[in-house]
């Protein structure tokens, strides 16, 4: 462990604590709930997890997807509390099943850019949440745009000594950045129970945080049947969801900008561990919040150690200044949220894909679909999206005419090459993408439709180079494409043909077409050139 890692645990439990609070009171359950899950969380995330950005605690959309939960109808005879504490031990089973069925290389299905677009939609979603808190109002909604529009009508209900509260803390924190060496957000906590203390905050209407007992209650459980374990899988399945495109999207993220390397199996099982002993304490579902990840980030964490020290730093708050704690502004808290996700609004990386003109749809989708519809939501929607482009882009494949460069074995695209030549008679095309069943025979149609082919005695060379297999749809493609260019007097040679395809094609007993492929663009060209020379002579 080294100091600056404890250095970036001071300043997360600072962030964690405030936190907690807050998704606490999203979920409707008491503020312990999440504080305790948060500490045990982020210890037990050490005996499997790697991520050293991976700060393990209650999420925001975790927390509004199980208030949503817990306001439906529960299984008979079980309270609200044990619900939850029944929702988060399942969800922690299915998070263990999913990694023992090596299912978490699913979550590497969505993309970078979507990462970011999700990302940069989650960090307006939680700031925007937080604004009734600095504000000092009493406004909840799951949609954003709906509380955006509630807060300026409310204009009038504004809290002035609120508002003036957690701008000052915000600016703090925003300063002590330029300080790596100083925790801020626990400067900044430190700060608000003693502005509280001498200025009488409460006394001018800032709401504080009160007292926070950490003992659970158990009210006593019987072991759930076979009907509510069913009730309680359907109401786990979502929070799963979320937590897994929240936790993996903030981990994958984050390792990626630092060369990192985490592995989605070995994530599940912490995540797992995380929260069956999240439950064994009556806590909240946990995961890799993206404003913990990024604190994190921001403060140089550099092993994973830092989750300790800050869950360490958090039981101590609580436990030995929990008079002082009580004390605290929740517009201070507010400040400190927003402030851990300043730095995610940058759209650099946003910018960076219009200019590159790649994939900028599927970013902005990710971002617009978290902010229009929710974290969930917008996430199905991301990813349905960029899958959407993927599935386009595949049906419609470009084809590229290929030439020779120079005197050597190369042939290149004649469009971005055109000192390349090309061999007498002969036309070369390339797919840009692979054959299968949805292109196959559209892009052997675009082929057979090409003008240099309908002169007597045309050459044609496919080169295949981006099929490394192909299935029976494309082979049966193939075929028919072989027999209508024998019958219209077109040689046909195929190029740069795998030994996966050329296994299929005997499996399909296709020796001709095996005879007329080759491993190399160079000797397809040769042997419709021997070809013609036989023919000559």
């Amino acid at each position: 462990m080294r100091g600056r890692d404890v250095i970036a645990g001071l300043s997360i439990a600072g962030l964690m604590l405030p936190e907690a609070i807050a998704y606490a009171g999203i979920a409707g359950l008491p503020p312990q709930r999440a504080i305790l899950a948060a500490i045990v969380g982020a210890c037990a995330y050490l005996t499997v997890g790697r991520s050293r950005f991976a700060i393990i605690s209650p999420t925001s959309s975790s927390a509004a997807i199980l208030a949503a939960a817990l306001a439906s109808l529960p299984p008979e005879g079980i309270s609200a509390g044990m619900l939850a504490t029944l929702i988060v031990g399942m969800v922690g089973v299915l998070f263990c099943v999913i990694s023992a069925a090596r299912l978490g290389g699913l979550a590497s299905f969505i993309s970078r850019p979507v990462l970011r677009g999700f990302a940069f939609g989650l960090a307006i979603t939680i700031i925007v949440k937080q604004l009734p808190v600095a504000l000092g109002v009493s406004l909840h909604s799951s949609s954003i745009g709906a509380l955006l529009i509630a807060l300026l009508r409310g204009f009038a209900q504004w809290h002035l000594a609120s508002l003036a509260t957690a701008a000052f803390a915000l600016a703090t924190l925003l300063l002590l950045r330029k300080v790596p060496a100083v925790p801020g957000a626990f400067v900044v906590l430190v700060g608000g129970v003693g502005s509280s203390m001498l200025l009488d905050l409460p006394a001018h209407g800032v709401a504080s945080v009160g007292t926070i007992t950490l003992v659970p209650r158990w009210d006593g459980l019987g072991l759930p049947n076979w009907k509510e374990l069913s009730r309680i899988l359907q109401l786990a399945v979502p929070i799963v969801l979320i937590l897994l495109a929240e936790s993996w999207g903030t981990m994958r993220t984050l390792a990626l900008r630092h060369g990192d390397r985490v592995d989605a199996n070995r994530e599940m099982a912490a995540l797992g561990i995380a929260n069956i002993a999240a439950c064994a304490v009556q806590g909240m579902p946990v995961g890799t919040g993206f404003s913990a990840g990024s604190a994190a980030e921001a403060a140089g964490s550099t092993t994973r150690w830092t989750g300790l020290v800050a869950a360490g730093a958090l039981a101590a708050l609580v436990v030995l200044a929990m008079p002082l704690v009580a004390r605290l502004p929740e517009p201070v808290l507010a400040a400190v949220v927003v402030a851990a996700l300043a730095h995610a609004l940058d759209p650099g990386p946003l910018i960076r894909l219009w200019r590159i003109r790649r994939d900028a749809a599927a970013a902005l989708g990710a971002a617009g679909g978290v902010l229009a519809l929710g974290v969930l939501d917008g996430m199905l929607f991301a990813i349905g999206l960029s899958l959407a482009l993927l599935i386009r882009r595949l049906a419609t494949p470009q084809l590229s005419m290929l030439g020779q460069l120079g005197t050597g074995h190369d042939y290149v695209d004649i469009a971005r090459h055109p000192e390349v030549s090309v061999p007498a008679g002969m036309t070369i095309v390339r797919p840009a993408e692979p054959l299968f069943f949805a292109n196959a025979e559209r892009v052997l149609g675009r082929i057979a439709d090409l003008p240099s082919l309908r002169s007597d005695g045309a050459k044609l060379i496919i080169s295949l180079e981006e099929s490394f297999d192909i299935d029976s749809t494309a082979l049966d493609a193939l075929l028919e494409f072989a027999g209508q260019m024998q019958t219209r007097g077109v040689s046909l040679r195929l190029a740069r043909v795998r030994d996966h395809v050329r296994d299929l094609m005997a499996a399909a007993d296709a020796a001709d077409l095996i005879a007329r492929s080759s491993y190399s663009v160079d000797d397809a060209v040769q042997m419709l050139e021997e070809e013609t020379s036989r023919c000559r002579t």
